[in-house]
């Protein structure tokens, strides 16, 4: 509303100084406002369990193939292509914690789609090889951390701690 105002504002001084020059930043200010005023608009976006809702068009989320970010993230546009190869230019003009929570949820909730080109499952670091040729990850290193007479008596003493059942020499039934 406000570059509503200041278009007409430098209109109305054009006109009534008539100066050009304030012709120029009149134009500025209404595509300005333009631009707002198409971005305001834009149908809603609602995420759901099975599809996403942009406006009145309802996508299942095994519809979508691919989900390409542009690098614009505030307002955040993003290509989305469908099952049929039809694209879809997605706009969302929200502030930036809105527009990252958006881009999050569309390509967790996405699980068929290429994710800026990489697929799902590898986006996300869920890949796995298929059945018997996963990978076991390397046993981890053992450290020596006792020296080998040390280890000889800490054997000593667990094997008298499973024979005896105590280590200390005095009897055990003065401390109850």
């Amino acid at each position: 509303m406000s570059a509503v105002a200041l278009a007409g504002l430098c209109g109305w001084l054009g006109a009534g100084v008539h100066v050009a020059v304030a012709y120029v930043p009149a134009g500025l200010f209404l595509l300005t406002a333009g631009l707002l005023f198409l971005l305001a608009f834009r149908p809603a976006i609602e995420i759901h369990e099975g599809y996403v809702s942009i406006g009145g068009r309802i996508i299942p989320w095994m519809d979508i193939r691919r989900l390409d970010r542009t690098g614009w993230i505030s307002p955040l546009i993003i290509h989305m292509t469908l099952f049929d190869d039809s694209r879809l230019l997605l706009v969302y003009p929200g502030d930036l914690d809105s527009c990252n929570s958006l881009l999050r949820h569309l390509r967790r909730l996405s699980r068929d789609a290429l994710i800026d080109g990489i697929p799902y499952r590898q986006y996300w670091g869920e890949v796995l090889a298929p059945g018997s040729e996963r990978k076991q990850p390397p046993p981890m290193p053992r450290y020596r951390i006792l020296r080998p007479e040390d280890e000889a008596e800490v054997e000593r003493l667990y094997q008298r701690l499973k024979t005896v059942g105590n280590l200390d020499q005095k009897n055990s039934t003065d401390e109850k």
